[in-house]
């Protein structure tokens, strides 16, 4: 099983465009989920993309990975449109993830929990998960997916 890990990161692109791990990008971030991965033997794919509706959808549509893990450009500012490329492409919506990332999150930043737009479903048999950029929510996210990707995998095949 190969992850695709996709930082969604305009000024991160510009400045460092075609790189192969989150340490060439100093991506915090992307290093938090590529270090959980690596801790629990999976396989994985780095790449940035700029944000917007179009490299969101491309990354996702373009990936040949089992799972795909967007983060970045979830967040309330105009250019934050990581939900809106990602969300009108899944064939099922998983509204467990992110309510249970919110609830952890609430546990962990209280309620600055409400302004998290957490998100998964799948897309052609691939789910995508959407996790805001913070480092934190980096590793919360991951945790949550890595405790049930068997289990979502499973479901998916059947």
């Amino acid at each position: 099983m190969i992850f695709e890990v996709v930082v969604v990161s305009t000024s991160r692109h510009n400045r460092f465009a075609e790189v192969a791990t989150p340490e060439e990008a100093e991506d915090l971030s992307g290093r938090a989920i590529c270090d959980r991965l690596s801790a629990c033997g999976r396989d994985f794919t780095y790449r940035l993309v700029p944000d917007g509706v179009e490299p969101v959808r491309e990354a996702i549509l373009a990936s040949e990975a089992d799972a795909v893990v967007l983060c970045g450009g979830t967040g309330l500012a105009p250019k934050d449109l990581t939900i809106e490329a990602a969300e009108p492409l899944f064939d099922k919506t998983i509204p467990g993830f992110g309510e249970v990332f919110r609830h952890q999150s609430l546990v962990e930043v209280g309620t600055r929990a409400i302004l998290t737009r957490a998100s998964a479903g799948i897309v052609a048999g691939v789910p995508v998960f959407c996790l805001p950029g913070s480092p934190p929510a980096a590793r919360l996210g991951i945790d949550l997916i890595l405790a049930e990707i068997d289990h979502i995998l499973h479901h998916i095949s059947e």
